[in-house]
């Protein structure tokens, strides 16, 4: 599928972002300017302002390493994040040993990344008048990115400033923190809202698969009441979707990570990467936001040290996000070989097949190498280093079924809730025996089937945390009940909004 190159269309809605921010110079009228309120009135205008949010949100790269899926995966138990030593981007290994504090970079940076976003959805939701089913799709579309924004902000951090209008940024210090139930509030609301008036995924253009689809809305909905603890209209959600007929799962995980099984039919919402910009070292844009996915590279294995086996396509990278031998050893214990063999790799493993790992005490490296997300020659184009086209997976149906799994095991429906395990671990790429547990046992094999299936997806550390499992899981590494359930509020925004900071920092 040709890769969806969303900030191409951009150049125009970016031109007149930023003529209408800016007041007159010298007095004197810009020639063709235009209101913002009079800008989301037609179907091309109003799209490019969509299109803008979903910019924002594929902001992994902006003239700083700060990634909202490096954040959320660090903070798990799986993996290190590596690099050449320990004040190799200090802010991610910070944040992996639980040491963050409220000047962290990447801390700060996806923060503002999620509240630029917001201030796109706004402008569209706002300004839009929604006079056609195109624009009330649009504007569906903004409801739905912004609850996804929301949901972020408030599990990562609880009480955050909830900012609904078209704001100056002048008046952005005035929001105070809004406790997390009315946080949560929002985004039902909002994906109630968007629900309504999107499409099945089914119903888009191969071309516009990167859209929020009413699926990915109801499966976003039901993980908000997941976390709320409402397990019935959970439930309610996850059966809409699963019922729906759109979604299946791959036969394996190898084809839902490869370029095979973008946008396919296991995928309910991902974030899209182009190699279009055929990137060099002298054209890569170090200070503005890459089509490409850098991050990638910035997780392969670390190329000083890494010789390719022959025949793999797994080539070297800058060596963070280190899988741990405590990941590995799950897959091991659990019998899961298929599943293993897409997700990590061992020393040994690569050795055997003809690669080699020349040093023994490299940086946070405990002897395995990550392949999920992985930096794979066939997902580069050019100057392989900077032009993966990987998309991050934001909702995917094996994760529907599991989410689907606990809800049903929440309201007392252990059947269905071992059924849409099983159905996970018997598809022919995985092939595992079916789960039989009952109770509390099979609580334990649904929090297993999301550790071994939805590894290196950043849903770890959030599971860990609204389980009650975080501090067994993760106190071993330097994880502390009552600090770190949430992230620092960036020190800039404690300072010029005089917002409370969290506990503990």
């Amino acid at each position: 599928m040709n890769k969806i190159s969303i900030k191409k269309i951009l150049f125009v809605v970016m031109t007149l972002f930023i003529a209408t921010a800016c007041e007159d110079f010298l007095d004197q009228e810009v020639p063709g300017k235009l209101p913002e309120t009079e800008y989301y009135k037609t179907d091309e205008d109003l799209n490019l302002g969509v299109t803008a949010i979903y910019d924002m949100i594929s902001a992994e790269y902006n003239t700083n390493w700060a990634s909202l899926y490096m954040v959320k995966t660090l903070l798990s138990d799986e993996g290190n994040a590596g690099g050449s030593n320990n004040g190799d981007q200090l802010g991610y290994q910070t944040l992996d040993d639980f040491k963050t504090d409220d000047q962290n970079d990447k801390v700060r940076d996806v923060w503002g990344h999620l509240y630029a976003a917001i201030m796109r959805a706004n402008r569209v939701v706002v300004n839009a008048t929604g006079e056609n089913a195109f624009q009330k799709r649009l504007v569906a579309e903004a409801k739905a990115l912004r609850a996804l924004c929301y949901f972020d902000l408030v599990t990562l951090w609880g009480d955050v400033p909830l900012v609904l209008g078209d704001v100056d940024p002048s008046s952005y210090t005035t929001f105070g923190r809004t406790p997390e139930a009315d946080i949560y509030g929002q985004i039902e609301s909002d994906l109630l809202d968007a629900i309504a008036d999107l499409p099945l995924k089914s119903a888009y253009a191969d071309m516009d698969k990167f859209r929020m689809s009413k699926g990915a809305a109801q499966a976003l909905l039901g993980k908000t009441y997941l976390f709320m603890e409402d397990f019935p209209k959970a439930k309610t959600q996850f059966d809409a979707v699963i019922g729906s007929g759109v979604y299946e799962l791959e036969n394996d995980l190898g084809i839902v990570f490869s370029q095979e099984g973008e946008f396919g039919k296991e995928s309910l919402f991902e974030l899209s990467f182009s190699s279009a910009e055929a990137y060099d070292w002298g054209n890569f844009p170090w200070g503005g936001r890459p089509e490409s996915n850098i991050h990638v590279q910035l997780m392969g294995p670390r190329a000083d040290y890494y010789t390719m086996a022959p025949g793999d396509s797994l080539i070297g990278g800058w060596g963070f996000n280190v899988p741990t031998k405590k990941m590995y050893d799950a897959y091991v214990d659990a019998g899961d070989v298929n599943r293993r063999v897409y997700t990590v790799m061992s020393e040994e493993e690569l050795e055997d097949n003809g690669g080699n790992w020349s040093v023994d005490d490299a940086y946070d490296f405990e002897g395995y190498f990550r392949r999920k997300y992985g930096t794979f020659n066939t997902n580069t184009v050019d100057v392989g280093e900077l032009n993966y086209t990987t998309n991050f997976k934001i909702i995917r149906y094996a994760d529907v079924l599991l989410m689907a799994a606990e809800a049903e095991y929440r309201t007392n429906n252990e059947a269905q809730a071992r059924d849409y395990i099983n159905e996970v671990r018997s598809r022919p790429g995985t092939n595992l025996p079916d789960v039989t547990a009952t109770g509390g046992d099979l609580f334990d094999a649904i929090v297993t089937e999301r550790q071994l299936e939805l590894a290196f997806e950043g849903f770890r550390f959030l599971d860990l945390v609204r389980w009650g499992l975080a501090p067994q899981e993760l106190g071993p590494l330097g994880f502390k009940t009552g600090t770190h359930e949430h992230l620092p509020i960036p020190l800039n925004d404690v300072r010029s909004a005089g917002l409370r900071q969290n506990d503990g920092y």
